[in-house]
């Protein structure tokens, strides 16, 4: 502990007193991740005693903000706070362009908080379980059609593995964002889509749309009455949105088991907890070595679902 002191000590005098901490989202202001930045950071601020500062650099799916502080000094004082994607699937999506290895040149501090998908199809649908539309996508011999909001979206790649477990065949339909996912699904252009809870739970308690299932492995509290598709006959079965906090590799190890350690403290309070949920999220607080597993985990399974498709967007 005194050697990992006295590199904080050498990196940055009184960490983290000598100026604000940036916290880095590289997705658009208002959007899921930032909300839940912003819901972390002042608390998390009151608790190192430095102001926070949240800060949005969106872009190519989140790949220009997390490369930033890849390449940022390893000081403490750049963090990120992202979702999965940019570190999962973009290094198979984006292996000529991306800039960055998640695994190398990223440490991870802690994952914050998980969130499944919810598989959705038009309220006129002729069923209320996943069984049901198994059965009839069957019937219909690959003339039904699925929506995602992009090629090698979470949306995308979850449906394809479902298919491939269903052993269905769905035609894909890639649309700009959600907003234009749900219109698709209203005018019955397509039977089906995985959406992030945020946005599907308006549809669903609107009427509009119904839910057949979550992807978790388990209920969760902030979606009741929706059972998970692993619990419907598809075993492990998993396909969870997950947000997480890292800093670039080297980040002296002092400073990155502060930060876990404060991190994991807060997300155990009911505040944060509730915040969460009102979100759709779970908090975690995970160790850094948990995420870092968990990288490596999701890394490879959805590397084999991308390389079925040979989907490439370099």
């Amino acid at each position: 502990m005194a050697a990992g002191m006295t590199n904080v000590s050498n990196a940055q005098p009184a960490w983290p007193l000598e100026r604000p901490i940036y916290l880095i989202v590289p997705f658009p202001a208002g959007s899921s991740p930032d909300i839940l930045a912003r819901t972390l950071a002042t608390p998390l601020s009151k608790r190192l005693g430095q102001n926070i500062v949240v800060e949005n650099k969106p872009g190519a799916g989140g790949n220009i903000g997390t490369r930033f502080v890849a390449r940022a000094p390893a000081d403490g004082y750049t963090l990120l706070y992202t979702i999965n994607g940019p570190l999962v699937t973009a290094p198979t999506l984006y292996q000529k362009t991306l800039g960055y290895d998640p695994l190398k040149d990223l440490a991870p501090i802690t994952l914050v908080a998980t969130s499944p998908n919810i598989l959705v199809v038009n309220a006129s649908f002729n069923g209320d379980h996943i069984a049901d539309f198994v059965k009839q996508a069957k019937e219909q011999n690959g003339r039904w059609n699925y929506g995602s909001v992009g090629p090698g979206s979470a949306s995308h790649l979850a449906m394809e593995l479902f298919k491939k477990q269903a052993g269905i065949e769905l035609a894909h339909i890639p649309y700009n964002g959600f907003p234009q996912v749900i219109t698709g699904l209203l005018a019955q252009d397509i039977q089906a889509s995985f959406m992030v809870p945020a946005i599907a739970m308006t549809q669903i308690k609107s009427g509009k749309v119904k839910a057949l299932g979550i992807t978790s492995l388990s209920p969760v509290a902030s979606l009741p009455g929706i059972s998970p598709l692993a619990m419907q006959g598809y075993k492990d079965f998993e396909a969870i949105s997950w947000n997480a906090i890292l800093a670039p590799a080297g980040t002296p190890q002092a400073i990155v088991a502060r930060l876990h350690a404060e991190l994991a403290e807060l997300l155990k309070s009911d505040e944060m907890k509730e915040k969460f949920s009102a979100q759709y999220f779970s908090t975690v607080g995970s160790t850094p070595a948990d995420l870092t597993k968990l990288m490596q985990q999701e890394r490879k399974r959805w590397d084999s679902v991308i390389e079925s498709l040979q989907l490439s967007l370099d």
